[in-house]
């Protein structure tokens, strides 16, 4: 996996993946940003997200749920001092569908905490501490 960073001035950079996808990230203006872009460590948060959900959903599905949606809130505490890293995130997922099994929720949820997003076990490994919970709402 290979990614590109390119500063564009200010506190402004272009992050390019190795996929040839771009994203903005920009500091807030006491730090000599525009605040036109997200932060790298919101990025880090992002991508945990991101993976975790990506597990849910693929898990689920194969599990043969009707998910129809499925979001993950994310809150994360950071160190007050340099440097800054997570210390804590906390996932915590509202899956919909109709007819969705509790347990397959659970399950979907337990599996990409322990197995599969690499990015949350990888934080987890670096100390951090990683919480999950999850809601069903049942669709009509």
């Amino acid at each position: 996996m290979k990614a590109r960073i390119q500063w564009a001035g200010e506190a402004m950079f272009l992050g390019e993946s190795g996929s040839g996808h771009v994203v903005v990230m920009d500091g807030p203006p006491e730090a000599g940003g525009r605040n036109l872009g997200v932060r790298p460590m919101e990025m880090l948060l992002l991508g945990v997200g991101g993976c975790s959900n990506f597990d849910v959903v693929s898990i689920l599905k194969k599990s043969r749920q009707a998910v129809e949606s499925c979001e993950a809130f994310l809150e994360a505490e950071r160190a007050t001092e340099d440097p800054k890293v997570f210390t804590k995130i906390h996932l915590h997922f509202v899956v919909k569908g109709r007819g969705l099994k509790e347990a397959q929720v659970k399950r979907a949820v337990e599996l990409s905490a322990e197995k599969y997003c690499s990015a949350s076990i990888m934080l987890g490994a670096a100390g951090v501490a990683i919480t999950h919970d999850y809601e069903i709402v049942e669709l009509g």
